[in-house]
């Protein structure tokens, strides 16, 4: 599968699909950029199974900003609605495809449950600091 193009619109309706997305955040005057697209690019088309989406940083500025990058490339990865993963820098394909083995690897009941612990200990902690 081809690598998809999200904007603004479509980001969040994409990563609450569920499965799992990948998504490089680049420009087309970044150099480490047009490096790392033709790794993307072969990920994308080794695992027809997963979303692998691409947001031009400079088209989709508001996004980039609600997203907190800071440098490109980066890349994200989504499983199941829930942000995984986050990089900056340029990722050699063998990196890459580590990190794709290591995200369809994870067990997400325990991802949510560790999610639901932190939480947890947040309010705790916001509630004693608010009692002092």
């Amino acid at each position: 599968m081809a690598t998809v193009t999200l904007t603004l619109d479509d980001f969040e309706s994409k990563i609450l699909e569920g499965g799992t997305v990948f998504v490089d955040f680049w420009a087309a005057w970044c150099g480490p950029c047009r490096q790392f697209a033709p790794n993307y690019e072969a990920a994308s088309e080794a695992n027809p199974d997963l979303v692998f989406a691409k947001v031009d940083t400079e088209d989709q500025q508001q996004l980039a900003a609600a997203m907190n990058i800071t440098s490109i490339p980066t890349v994200m990865a989504f499983k199941e609605g829930i942000g995984v993963f986050a990089q900056a820098g340029a990722l050699p394909r063998a990196m890459l495809d580590d990190l794709i083995a290591q995200v369809r690897a994870l067990d997400m009941d325990r991802v949510r449950a560790d999610l639901a612990r932190r939480e947890t200990e947040q309010a705790v902690a916001s509630s004693e600091a608010t009692e002092s």
